[in-house]
């Protein structure tokens, strides 16, 4: 069922306030997300994920790929005509792509600072 499809032609206020309340519900999630302590230097954190570095950038490639395709399979289902919230779709699509380009980020900043240790005389 389209939103378009409903009686009056438009979108219900019902249907706003629930994706209103996904919206802060994530919002949440992502604040609760930032306020954790962070991991010790060596060994596991308290969640039992690893906190050396190649551990931790593993962990966090595998969340980015799993967010990827979630976001994927939402929108195959959606196209399918399985999943009728687009507001999901769209929300799944916007945080991959956001966990992409951070992705991208961390590893431009990673290389370059590489690039500059090779560069320091000894």
């Amino acid at each position: 069922m389209s939103p378009v499809g409903k009686a009056g032609g438009g979108i219900s206020v019902q249907d706003i306030m629930a994706m209103r309340e996904q919206i802060r519900d994530r919002s949440q999630h992502i604040r609760a997300l930032q306020e954790q302590p962070a991991p010790a230097a060596t060994g596991t954190t308290e969640t039992g994920g690893p906190s050396d570095f190649a551990g931790v950038l593993r962990q966090s490639l595998e969340s980015v790929n799993a967010s990827q395709n979630e976001a994927s399979r939402l929108s195959e289902a959606y196209e399918r005509g399985e999943v009728t919230d687009v507001a999901k779709v769209m929300l799944a699509r916007q945080e991959a792509g956001v966990a992409f380009e951070t992705t991208l980020q961390v590893r431009n900043k990673l290389l370059n600072a590489y690039q500059e240790i090779m560069r320091m005389g000894v």
